[in-house]
């Protein structure tokens, strides 16, 4: 990776600062480096990530993480979401510490991260590090859910649809399952689709199930395919069938990064 002087640094404009690390990555780790070495906190969230992708830079999780503490300790909330990311994960240290990893994303979701929020209820949820508490699960999933965040919307028809701490509610669920999926979240269009079909509407069914390929992981592809090959309707055994000759070598490939 070239270095990047100080002098080059100062004299750069905002505007061309961000049509660098906006460019090629190999570049954009180079300033984003010194960035972050002159204390940016965005700049060191962001050259954290490339570093724990290997993206443009030597893979390095351990450095990611010292980064992401870096630009935590300004007060960044979506570095503690990262941290928090790292201990559950394992990445740069040796085994995964989800007590840690909780405490993180309880910072990041009172420091406003609706990932934070996600990932904290999560927790709640399923007693990660904590001890389950459904209820305040709930709550951080509203409020996520407000600020826009689509898995939350997912997780939250969930609450409905099974009534946890809420009244079972099918409506509310279909309502939050439809935002998950215009969000673009594929276990909310997998849902509202689901929900759909109990609906007997089919056709608008199809059309969601058919945007879950795109971003889903191939251990969800095999859950849709269940679904799919067991379902009722002549319509939906036949998506299964078109959905499976879409699924190419390569498009795997895609799928599975």
């Amino acid at each position: 990776m070239n270095k990047i002087s100080i002098e080059q640094f100062n004299a750069a404009t905002p505007e061309e600062f961000a049509a660098i690390v906006n460019g090629p990555p190999e570049v954009a780790a180079c300033w984003l480096a010194i960035a972050a070495e002159n204390g940016i906190a965005d700049a060191q969230l962001r050259y954290g990530q490339m570093l724990l992708e290997g993206r443009g830079v030597k893979r390095d999780s351990e450095l990611a993480l010292r980064w992401f503490k870096a630009a935590a300790d300004s007060s960044n909330a979506l570095a503690m979401n990262m941290v928090g990311r790292c201990y559950e994960n394992g990445w740069g240290m040796m085994e995964p510490n989800m007590t840690i990893a909780t405490y993180w994303f309880r910072r990041a979701a009172t420091n406003g991260s609706p990932w934070g929020m996600y990932n904290y209820a999560t927790s709640l949820t399923l007693a990660r590090g904590t001890r389950t508490n459904r209820a305040e699960a709930f709550r951080w999933l509203k409020k996520a859910a407000e600020m826009g965040h689509a898995k939350s919307m997912n997780i939250l028809g969930g609450f409905y649809e099974d009534g946890w701490e809420v009244e079972p509610d099918k409506d509310m669920a279909l309502d939050c399952y439809c935002r998950a999926a215009e969000g673009g979240d594929f276990r909310g269009q997998f849902n509202y689709a689901r929900l759909l079909t109990e609906r007997r509407q089919i056709a608008q069914a199809i059309t969601w199930l058919k945007c879950v390929p795109e971003t889903a992981t191939p251990a969800f592809m095999q859950k849709l395919h269940r679904f799919l090959a067991s379902a009722q309707h002549t319509e939906l055994r036949e998506l299964d069938i078109w959905i499976g000759r879409q699924q190419t070598p390569t498009k795997a490939k895609v799928s599975a990064c």
